[in-house]
């Protein structure tokens, strides 16, 4: 027995306490809420990995392989474009969606209106995201979890790092490299407790909501899921297909990190294991290092998808509620509100319920109620799930995208160092980059 329980790999310890954590979540409502400690615990340890993690992975990557500042820029570029496309492309399918299930006919606001009041409060203009991206203290950014501040701070490092010769950049990158490796271990001591940590916030999510809540906005969950396939099959897949991405190996090797997108809700605690994964199946550290935490910033697929879905879902819901203060809204009307949740959706990926401060905001300047908002916070977790699950893989696709476009893919890399790195007491080295990279 015992024997059988240590082969068990990650993955089935992770999907057996999620069906532990539903049924005492089902069965046990109100104790399971004293659960919420285990899983609060498993995903600050996994917060605290994220900041000298960047950092030292974003800094030996611009400045530890001798990368010419070109190079840095030309990814950049390349990343940009693509994220722009693929969000476009999610804003156009989750807008189509919705209109065509109109999940938001028949429903009556009767909610308070101060949970969206205070969300709208949160929004930020784009003046407030060029603020955001700088921050004041890079020790601040990195307390607070500030992805985006951090990559920026990162960045200006590895540049200024790069330009420096001789014995000082030695002995700085060496540092970074065994920091980069410590925190590869500290991920992978973690993660030995991530089935505790998954199963406990999977009881409290079903002990809080109930497996009834699926009856409540049915069809707008059921409407956003569907979209969500179809942007995996529609626009994921072809580009995968179209970049010549090992399709069975990609998701051998995302299948651990979605798990744990989708049952904590939170991009963060897969960030680690992704980038581990990522690197296991042949994309370079430097653009794994780069790619995957702007990603965060700048290619939330699903977020943005979500917001396409609610916002008309707000606005049709507002139309059934009183017809004349609201009317319908028309294509060019809903086309402008499409762009506003692009622009206003970058960089806030560190907000608490972050969609839901973006859509609070962009419902206000459309002058929609934000008593939807307080409607939709009762079905939120169970949408977060998708939604972040697909920011998850569109993200690790992002990397593999952008290996193959600057022609550094290693299609000769196993995967295998996938479920070899989060074991600590192996004693074997972290995942190495491919001979073959330019890293």
């Amino acid at each position: 027995m015992l024997t059988f329980l240590r082969t068990r790999s990650l993955t089935q310890w992770i999907l057996f306490a999620m069906v532990v954590g539903t049924l005492v979540g089902w069965a046990f409502p109100e104790a399971s809420q004293q659960l919420k400690p285990l899983s609060t615990i498993f995903l600050r340890m996994i917060k605290s990995l994220i900041a000298p993690l960047i950092f030292a992975t974003l800094v030996v990557g611009i400045a530890g392989h001798g990368d010419d500042m070109r190079r840095v820029g030309r990814l950049a570029l390349k990343s940009l474009i693509y994220f722009e496309a693929v969000t476009t492309l999610a804003l156009v399918i989750g807008l189509a969606a919705v209109n065509l299930t109109r999940p938001g006919d028949g429903v009556r606001l009767h909610a308070a209106a101060g949970q969206g009041e205070q969300l709208a409060q949160k929004t930020q203009t784009l003046d407030d995201f060029l603020r955001h991206v700088v921050p004041e203290s890079v020790f601040d950014a990195a307390v607070k979890n500030e992805v985006l501040q951090i990559v920026f701070w990162s960045i200006l490092f590895g540049v200024a790092l790069s330009q420096v010769r001789g014995r000082p950049k030695e002995f700085m990158v060496t540092g970074l490299e065994s920091l980069a490796e410590v925190m590869f271990k500290f991920t992978g001591l973690v993660m030995s407790y991530a089935p505790i940590g998954i199963g406990a916030a999977i009881a409290v999510t079903v002990g809080h909501s109930g497996l009834g809540v699926l009856k409540n906005l049915g069809l707008l969950i059921l409407t956003l899921y569907v979209a969500l396939v179809v942007f995996l099959l529609v626009v994921l897949l072809p580009t995968a297909l179209l970049a010549r991405v090992p399709l069975t190996k990609f998701g051998r090797a995302v299948k651990e990190p979605a798990l744990i997108a989708f049952s904590t809700t939170s991009s963060e605690a897969a960030l680690p294991k992704a980038m581990l994964a990522m690197q296991a199946i042949g994309v370079p550290k430097r653009i794994v290092a780069f790619v995957m935490p702007t990603g965060y910033s700048f290619n939330l697929d699903g977020t943005t998808l979500y917001l396409a879905v609610a916002s008309v879902f707000v606005a049709q819901a507002a139309t059934s509620t009183d017809p004349v203060r609201w009317p319908p809204m028309t294509l060019e009307q809903q086309l402008v509100m499409m762009v506003t949740l692009m622009i206003t959706s970058k960089g806030v990926a560190a907000v608490p319920r972050a969609s839901l401060v973006i859509l609070a905001g962009t419902l206000a300047s459309f002058g929609l109620p934000l008593e939807a908002v307080a409607v939709i916070l009762g079905v939120d977790e169970l949408m977060d799930m998708a939604r972040t699950t697909v920011n998850l893989i569109g993200n690790c696709l992002a990397t593999c995208v952008m290996a193959r476009w600057e022609g550094e893919f290693d299609d000769s890399a196993t995967g295998e160092a996938v479920e070899k790195a989060p074991a600590p007491e192996t004693g074997t080295p972290p995942i190495k980059e491919p001979a073959s990279g330019a890293g």
